[in-house]
């Protein structure tokens, strides 16, 4: 094997910046975090916006994957490789179709997190399973390790691609979990890559969310 055939990526497919209404971490702090934890990639995934994404692509000498977390009428939907954001409170077939006609990516982030409102339902998943590309199997921030278990054994039984990612609000969160894969240069080679990755994720510590929690409290978010 050649030394070109060996190069990976380290990205973390899960992380907020201060474009997020919960977000707290900016383009220096996202750099500097990188740097100390070899994360080589992120996708911004801010909740209904690729704003934040958008300045970090110019503004970090790392792969950034534009992305968004969208606020559907039935949970969270992460389109990946976006060129417009969507807009929230859409279904969430008519968010993939918009996510699709960008020739984006469709990603279903902690889908069996009870402890969130923002997770999809059973039924709600298996109506779009087959319009799914890939399925979040571990977040750094679901409370409950079954959340994640049952993320994996989803995507197994519908035969979906599998993520991790940090879901990072603060920069001490970013790449807590991360995919080491090939390079890419094109969601569909994205794709391809992703079915040969590694998966890498670890949980969140309790102190690091009650930081978090505090922090939205007195910016006055639930």
């Amino acid at each position: 094997m050649n030394a070109a055939a060996r190069v990976v990526q380290r990205l973390d497919l899960h992380v907020h910046t201060a474009y997020s209404h919960d977000g707290f971490s900016t383009p220096d702090q996202f750099l500097s975090a990188c740097r100390r934890r070899r994360i080589t990639g992120l996708a911004i995934t801010d909740h209904d916006t690729i704003e934040g994404a958008l300045a970090l692509q110019k503004l970090l000498p790392l792969t950034v994957i534009v992305a968004e977390e969208v606020s559907t009428r039935s949970g969270h939907v992460i389109g990946l490789f976006l060129t417009a954001s969507i807009p929230a409170g859409l279904s969430v077939p008519e968010t993939i179709t918009r996510i699709r006609d960008q020739g984006g990516l469709v990603c279903i982030p902690h889908p069996f997190d009870r402890v969130r409102s923002s997770h999809i339902s059973e039924a709600q998943l298996d109506v779009v399973a087959s319009q799914i590309d890939m399925v979040e199997v571990f977040n750094s921030r679901n409370l409950f390790e079954e959340a994640n278990r049952r993320a994996l054994a989803f995507a197994r039984a519908k035969g979906r691609l599998q993520t991790v990612g940090s879901d990072a609000h603060v920069v001490g969160e970013v790449g807590r979990s991360y995919v080491e894969m090939a390079p890419f240069s094109s969601s569909e080679e994205f794709l391809a890559n992703l079915r040969d990755a590694r998966l890498h994720g670890r949980r969140t510590p309790l102190t690091v969310r009650a930081w978090i929690k505090l922090r939205k409290k007195l910016r006055g978010i639930r």
